[in-house]
């Protein structure tokens, strides 16, 4: 096994469990807020770290080039649209999930 597919699999490892870990996070948590936060984690750190681990394996070739392009792409994207859909469902009235101390448990959406 070489430095490489070292390197690799330190990249790759991480993004997957990342990419679990956002994906049960769709699954789980309790509003759309922290639903998008489980989303972001997913898209952003976990694809790039996926894209890091193919880039080493694919060495230095049009195959890596394309990944770069793609991973700049995300980078760029995923951020700047998940900021405008939480300030679009923000500004069209929809709450986040805050808990009240005073309720014992009870939320807003009981």
């Amino acid at each position: 096994m070489t430095i490489v597919d070292i390197l690799s699999w330190i990249c790759l490892i991480p993004g997957c469990i990342l990419c679990m870990i956002g994906g049960l996070g769709l699954l789980r948590l309790p509003d759309f807020y922290s639903r998008m936060h489980g989303g972001g984690i997913t898209d952003t750190l976990g694809a790039s770290l996926v894209l890091l681990g193919l880039m080493f394996q694919g060495g230095l070739t049009t195959i890596t080039v394309k990944l770069v392009m793609i991973l700049v792409i995300l980078l760029l994207t995923s951020p700047t649209s998940t900021h405008a859909v939480g300030k679009a469902a923000l500004s069209s009235g929809l709450k986040p999930f805050l808990s009240d101390p005073n309720n014992k448990g009870k939320n807003e959406h009981d």
